[in-house]
């Protein structure tokens, strides 16, 4: 999360006007009341130029916690915040409490995004039955259970997706093996989703389903990002033409959803026959739910198939790791050639005798420490004993719980081995990247199933190095990149060679 140096000239601004009268006491432990301890809050901006000092505000939080403990109070803007930095209290806050903190931050650039009410997201909005609902019927195909229809068709789109994106890699780097691959791991990933949820592909020179991608990946960086805007909405003026951009964004994915998919679907479906993908069983439950309405269901459908930017930012994550530690990608390299013989393609079933592979994506996940989306108390309670009241936000700092020396051995170098045990993978109860709780990621089996397939494929086909490895930018707690990031070398490998070796 970014903040813009609007916070330097409000400072500035609140020295002129002699607002700073009661300065932070930065060393004190003590808070008026019963809240938990925090800095003392500057008038107008609250303490938000003390996050304003980092690239990342949640190395601020982090370093904050080495001061006041694993909770303490924080005011951004006008905005009443708690901070928890241990696994403990993020599982009263998910888990043992999570009914009392069900809640979304109000940001202007989440209803934006989401045709003027945040609500209609379902990772942005407040809990309801609403919401319950609209999880229940995407579990079936969002979570696939092992074994299933469902994970087999999981399969068989990644495959037959890779297929296709192998074969324009390779026309690509025929011509320059240096080659921006983020914009074709994003189509191939919004391949995948569109087939897998909507039985609908688009050829990778479709100008408009390119265009829409790119407008997705734009709409998961700003996501990702953070401003002065979200705790001072009394700053919009300032970000007039900032939002329009986001409205615009969010017009243009929808138009597309609904004229490229949607009604496709309404004019093909039979309900008698039951659905054929999540997007005809979204349509069959709004003629039988009379609870469910058409915004509904068009944004879960967007939701969903905005999936498709993570997968493709956490693939390029993954691959700046293997160009910065090479010892990773050979290793992987030996696991995918062990498992397919050099006589087919890897394939999802191949998880189980590739752990290495899985734990790659693992620790990629841990180094980004993608930031959990603030929860927002829903009720009057507590935590850790102290009083929270309704409306504050709750920031999970999973920075702190993926990078502190407490949790992890050599927490700054990359080691995917941490998280194999006998030859199995295992992840320790506080390494949550999804969240955990009511709100876990719906989608995260799709988001690692597919993620596995891509870097094992590409990985089996190609050495993936870098001309030049500083170029190579990727982001302190953020799974995002930008749309125009680093280019990457790729080498087509012998894999008659390989398996032989």
């Amino acid at each position: 999360m970014v903040l813009t140096a609007t916070l330097g000239l409000l400072a500035v601004c609140a020295v002129l006007v002699g607002l700073l009268v009661a300065l932070m006491d930065g060393q004190s432990k003590k808070q008026e009341g019963n809240r938990p301890p925090g800095p003392k809050p500057w008038p107008v901006i609250g303490s938000l130029h003390l996050l304003g000092q980092y690239e990342c505000p949640f190395e601020a939080l982090t370093n904050l916690g080495k001061l006041y403990g694993e909770i303490y109070s924080i005011t951004l803007g006008t905005t009443p915040c708690v901070v928890v930095n241990s696994f403990q209290l993020i599982k009263e806050v998910l888990i043992t409490k999570g009914s009392h903190f069900g809640d979304r931050p109000n940001f202007i650039r989440f209803h934006k995004l989401f045709g003027g009410d945040r609500n209609n997201s379902l990772a942005l909005c407040d809990w309801s039955d609403l919401q319950k609902t609209r999880r229940k019927i995407a579990r079936l195909y969002c979570s696939p259970r092992f074994a299933s229809v469902h994970y087999d068709n999981l399969d068989q789109v990644g495959c037959a997706e890779i297929v296709e994106f192998l074969a324009e890699l390779s026309r690509a780097t025929k011509v320059t093996q240096e080659y921006k691959v983020k914009p074709l791991i994003q189509a191939a990933c919004f391949n995948m989703f569109t087939q897998y949820m909507c039985s609908t592909r688009f050829a990778y020179d479709n100008a408009a389903s390119a265009k829409v991608v790119r407008t997705f990946d734009d709409i998961f960086w700003e996501i990702n990002q953070g401003y002065a805007i979200d705790f001072m909405p009394w700053l919009l003026p300032a970000y007039k033409g900032h939002m329009n951009v986001i409205s615009t964004w969010a017009q243009k994915v929808r138009q597309f959803i609904l004229s490229h998919i949607v009604d496709r679907h309404r004019r093909a479906i039979d309900p008698s026959a039951g659905p054929r993908d999540f997007t005809d069983a979204l349509l069959i439950h709004l003629r039988e739910d009379p609870n469910l309405s058409w915004e509904h269901i068009i944004f879960e459908l967007e939701d969903f198939l905005g999936g498709h930017s993570a997968i493709g930012n956490l693939s390029m994550l993954a691959l700046a790791a293997v160009v910065r530690n090479p010892q990773v990608g050979e290793r992987i390299q030996k696991e995918v050639d062990a498992a397919t013989g050099g006589k087919r393609n890897v394939n999802l079933f191949d998880k189980p005798v590739m752990p290495y592979t899985e734990a790659t994506i693992l620790e990629t996940l841990r180094t980004a420490s993608s930031p959990i989306v603030p929860h927002v108390a829903s009720q009057d309670t507590s935590i850790a004993g102290y009083p929270v009241e309704k409306g504050t936000m709750v920031f999970i700092n999973n920075f702190m719980l993926n990078c502190s020396e407490e949790y992890w051995e050599a927490a700054s170098e990359f080691r995917p081995e941490r998280f194999i045990k006998d030859g199995k993978v295992t992840r320790p109860d506080y390494f949550i990247p999804f969240s955990t709780g009511k709100r876990t990621c719906i989608g995260q089996r799709l988001v690692q199933g597919f993620t596995f397939i891509i870097i094992a494929s590409i990985l089996q086909h190609y050495d993936v190095t870098s001309s030049n490895p500083s170029s190579i930018r990727t982001y302190p707690a953020c799974v995002a990149l930008p749309s125009d990031t680093f280019s990457l070398t790729f080498k087509p490998r012998n894999l008659a060679s390989a398996h032989a070796r």
